[in-house]
């Protein structure tokens, strides 16, 4: 079995999470099977792509529901950009999305500032540099970071959630992402 189930939706960055896993010494399967996600050590929702089009093939696939309930059981999951937006109750992306409901708040898009927004940025608190790719913002109560005033990190129970992408971030998202999986 994986250490690490990287979801399916149909796009997304899944070669380059399972390159960095790799790279930290952790296997990886890239799938959408309910029971791989419910069952697995550590599960990582990746990001790129359009909110609709991956809610349709998570809800298409049962992964949905899955990782619904690996959250509700407190079994620990990452969602980076794409990822952590769509844990969130809604989107305006694509004229307006469900996500999955596992944090309450809203992704709003960026409508100020540089969009999208695109490049290296600290991270507070504690100033670590990650490379961000997104025009949609999550807002919520259960932010702990930010970055440039945007939401960067978010916690709620099991969930973790960033909106920069820590597998493009060199060492201090290879850093992030180690920490995330030994406290799993």
């Amino acid at each position: 079995m994986s250490d690490v189930v990287v979801v399916d939706y149909g796009a997304g960055n899944t070669r380059s999470v399972g390159a960095a896993l790799a790279h930290l010494g952790y296997r990886s399967t890239v799938s959408a099977d309910p029971g791989l996600l419910r069952d697995a050590r550590y599960v990582i929702l990746p990001g790129v792509g359009s909110a609709r089009s991956a809610m349709a093939h998570l809800s298409v696939t049962g992964a949905a529901d899955a990782l619904r309930a690996r959250v509700d059981a407190g079994e620990p999951l990452l969602g980076i950009c794409l990822g952590l937006q769509l844990a969130l109750e809604d989107s305006e992306e694509d004229g307006g999305v469900v996500g999955l409901g596992l944090v309450a708040g809203h992704v709003r898009q960026l409508r100020r500032g540089r969009v999208p927004r695109l490049g290296w940025a600290a991270v507070e608190p504690g100033n670590d540099v990650y490379y961000f790719a997104h025009s949609y913002v999550a807002h919520t109560q259960q932010a702990v970071a930010t970055s440039e005033g945007v939401t960067a990190i978010v916690r709620s129970g099991s969930f973790l959630g960033v909106q920069f992408h820590p597998e493009k971030s060199g060492a201090a998202g290879l850093r992030f992402l180690d920490q995330c999986l030994s406290r799993a």
